[in-house]
């Protein structure tokens, strides 16, 4: 079977950076009113800035498909094009409509030649879901290359157009953290931006080329109940009412459609899952994290950084805090496309060098999965 490498990676983040003091200016004020648990999120989050594909209106400047197609473009300059692509795969939790499938609109934004689409649905593993099948299909010898993107466009869905009159939780979010990972919290916490990134079965001269040496997916959701969703209510025994099995009214009334999360789930199994999922593949692909050079773990907040850290050390994984990078403060939560962000950023920091191992960590709340990827520079 063929050797898989990301040949190259770029980015594409709308606008300019929006700070915390700015950010109501873009995604409006609930009723009119600032939000009081606002500054109680950042502080915990750590976020310093963030991209939007708002204006100071509310006014959408670029879609989904828009910024992954720019990105795509990025990556293809100056001597590739669509035309050379065999397959072109992209995930997102926020596609710009529900049907047509979202790669299909990247593809439309291209305006190439008929090509291999696949688009992968969910919310943060959705992109590398989206990597694992380019990953395979050039592996499987399928095809010899394919892009592969990920991306988000968060902002229009957290405006407060979107969003009935919420209560203060002030108090609750002083005594503990978790609570704020509700509505208004997803509100301060998500961002916009795309990655994206060529794979081949070949390596790219006077360039840092990453092999993929694997990429483990596992699904929780067997086992613990929902907590992160969107078009739909979350009944009092755990299941999911659907938005389609709803009368208007009810869709209205509870918010059908904004995007929540049930907080003491979170808080219970957030990290233990992912600590699972790392010693269960510490043992069968015989991993030694101390060949770790780099950690790349996608969080939502820089408050589960100092989680993760106690809890790797409890478990007796060793994989120091200096071996830790992430972007999250300077680029916000963009969910699908966190990983390759923080990706494509190491690799064009200068800090890489032939033989280094990264171990790249995606949890995705929604119904507990979890992505690792180890990749060797060469």
């Amino acid at each position: 079977m063929s050797e898989v490498y990301i040949n190259r990676i770029q980015k594409y983040l709308p606008n300019e950076p929006v700070s915390n003091e700015d950010m109501e200016l873009y995604l409006g004020k609930i009723n009119g009113n600032n939000s009081k648990s606002r500054s109680l999120i950042l502080r915990n989050n750590r976020i310093k800035s963030r991209y939007y594909a708002l204006d100071k209106e509310g006014n959408i400047t670029h879609t989904n498909a828009q910024i992954s197609a720019l990105a795509i473009k990025k990556v293809l300059a100056p001597d590739l094009s669509m035309d050379n692509i065999e397959l072109l795969t992209a995930g997102t939790t926020s596609p710009d409509a529900l049907q047509p499938a979202h790669a299909l609109m990247v593809h439309g934004e291209l305006g190439s030649k008929p090509v291999e689409v696949m688009s992968a649905h969910g919310t943060c593993n959705s992109g590398m879901l989206s990597l694992k099948y380019a990953y395979l299909s050039i592996k499987a010898d399928e095809v010899n290359n394919a892009i592969t993107v990920a991306s988000e466009t968060m902002s229009s869905w957290m405006h407060a157009r979107n969003f009935q009159e919420e209560i203060d939780k002030r108090l609750e979010i002083e005594e503990n953290p978790y609570i704020a990972f509700e509505k208004d919290f997803l509100r301060w916490m998500l961002s916009d931006g795309a990655a994206a990134a060529l794979l081949s079965n070949k390596t790219e001269a006077n360039r840092l080329n990453l092999r993929i040496e694997w990429i483990d997916v596992k699904s929780w959701a067997g086992e613990i109940e929902t907590c992160m969703y969107a078009g739909a209510i979350k009944e009092k025994d755990g299941k999911l009412t659907g938005w389609r099995a709803m009368t208007e009214e009810r869709q209205v009334h509870e918010s059908a459609f904004s995007m929540k999360q049930d907080a003491k789930l979170l808080q219970k199994h957030v990290i233990k899952t992912g600590i699972t999922h790392l010693q269960q593949i510490m043992h069968d692909r015989k991993l030694d994290e101390t060949t770790i050079d780099y950690f790349l773990p996608h969080l939502s907040s820089m408050f589960f950084r100092d989680q993760a850290v106690k809890g790797f050390a409890e478990a007796g994984i060793r994989i120091p805090e200096e071996k830790w990078f992430m972007n999250l403060p300077n680029v916000g939560n963009v969910g699908a496309a966190s990983a390759l962000l923080m990706l494509e950023e190491i690799v064009h920091s200068n800090k890489l060098k032939s033989g280094n191992r990264l171990l790249v960590m995606v949890p995705e709340s929604a119904r507990f999965s979890y992505t690792y990827m180890l990749l060797t520079v060469v």
